[in-house]
C-alpha cells in the first residue's frame, strides 16, 4: 500500500489559495512548478472527467469542488492504483492548508519503482509545488525546498531538463549574421513568473552555478599562458536594453562577444554571437565550444529555479458581502 502526504499552511483566506488550485492544468496555472518539472496538461478546462498528466503520469479527473477538492484517478497502465488528491481547508479565519495524498497500491514494475525511483522525485515535484504557492500567495518560502542528491542524480538519469536549443533570433539587439559561431537556447517559463529581461540578465549572469564559476576561475588561470587578456569583471554588464531584450557585449583581442536576453511570450532566450580574431582567437574558441552549450543551459536552469521565488501573487477574490 501506498500514502504519501504532503501539506503546508499559509496565513491567508481558504479563497486565496483555493484560487490557486483551479488554475492547475490551465495556460494559466500558477501552482504547477513547471519548468523545473514537466508540465501538468489537461485535455479540457479543469472539471470531472478532465483527463491529462504530467510527464509519463496519467490520470482523470473523478471529483472536482473548485476552490476546495481536486481528486484524479491514476491511470491503471502507471502501475499505481488509487487516487491523487489536492484539498484546500480552513485551519482558521486567514489560515489554510493546502494538502495532497497519494492513496493506493503499486502494481508491476512500479512495486521496485515507487521506492527507489518514482517517491523521490513525487516528494521533490509537491515540495517545489507548496514552494509555489508560498511565493505566489506573498507568505514566503522561508527555506525554499532544495532536491535530494538522489533526486539529482534521478534528474540526470531521466534526462529532464527545461532548456532547449533553438533558433538564433533574426531580429532585435543581437545581429549574427557573418558571425563566426552563434546559438540559442530557451527556457520555458509560466504564468506569474518574471517577464523583465533585465532581472533574467542579473539572475544568469550575478548568480552563476558553482560548477561555472569554478570553469572561470580555470579560465583566469589559463588563458595568459597563451597571450590571452584576462578577464576585467564588467563583462557580463548589460550595454542597452529595451523591454523585452537586454544586450551584453565584450571585446577582447582574440574576440568579440554578444550575448541578448529576450523575454518572449512563455518563455526566455539566451542568444550568443562571437566573432573570432586570429589564432588566439581560434584556439580558444575551438576549447571554450565544447562546454559553452553545457554553461549555457545550467546558467538557464539555476535561474529557472531561482525565478520559482519572484511569482506574482494572484489578484486577491473580492469579499462577499453578506445580504
Amino acid at each position: 500500500m501506498v500514502r504519501n502526504v504532503h501539506s503546508r499552511e499559509f496565513d491567508v483566506p481558504v479563497a486565496e489559495a483555493g484560487a490557486l488550485l483551479d488554475t492547475l492544468g490551465g495556460p494559466d496555472d500558477v501552482l504547477w512548478p513547471s519548468p523545473w518539472w514537466p508540465a501538468m496538461h489537461l485535455d479540457q478546462p479543469l472539471r470531472s472527467g478532465s483527463a491529462g498528466g504530467h510527464g509519463p503520469i496519467r490520470y482523470r479527473v473523478g471529483r472536482y469542488e473548485p476552490g476546495r477538492l481536486l481528486e484524479c484517478g491514476v491511470d491503471p497502465g502507471v502501475g499505481l492504483d488509487g487516487t491523487h488528491t489536492f484539498t484546500v481547508e480552513a485551519v482558521g479565519a486567514d489560515r489554510c492548508r493546502i494538502r495532497h495524498e497519494i492513496d493506493g497500491r503499486t502494481t508491476g514494475t512500479m512495486r521496485l519503482g515507487w521506492p527507489l525511483a518514482v517517491r523521490w522525485l513525487h516528494d521533490a515535484v509537491l515540495e517545489d509545488l507548496l514552494d509555489r504557492a508560498d511565493a505566489a500567495l506573498g507568505t514566503g518560502p522561508a527555506r525554499p525546498a532544495t532536491w535530494s542528491p538522489w533526486v539529482r542524480v534521478l534528474r540526470r538519469i531521466t534526462g529532464r531538463s527545461p532548456v532547449e536549443a533553438v533558433p538564433v533570433p533574426d531580429d532585435g539587439l543581437l545581429d549574427a549574421r557573418g558571425a563566426d559561431a552563434a546559438d540559442a537556447f530557451a527556457v520555458r517559463i509560466g504564468p506569474g513568473l518574471p517577464d523583465d529581461p533585465r532581472w533574467w540578465a542579473r539572475a544568469l549572469f550575478r548568480d552563476l552555478p558553482p560548477v561555472v564559476v569554478g570553469l572561470l576561475a580555470l579560465r583566469e588561470a589559463l588563458v595568459g599562458l597563451v597571450g590571452i587578456e584576462r578577464a576585467r569583471g564588467d563583462e557580463f554588464d548589460p550595454r542597452t536594453s529595451t523591454d523585452d531584450e537586454v544586450l551584453i557585449a565584450a571585446d577582447a583581442g582574440h574576440l568579440d562577444f554578444r550575448c541578448v536576453v529576450r523575454t518572449a511570450p512563455r518563455r526566455v532566450v539566451l542568444a550568443t554571437a562571437v566573432d573570432l580574431h586570429g589564432f588566439r582567437g581560434r584556439l580558444y574558441w575551438g576549447v571554450v565550444r565544447h562546454v559553452h552549450p553545457w554553461v549555457v543551459r545550467a546558467m538557464l536552469a539555476r535561474a529557472a529555479r531561482r525565478a520559482r521565488d519572484q511569482v506574482t501573487p494572484p489578484a486577491r477574490p473580492a469579499a462577499v458581502s453578506s445580504p
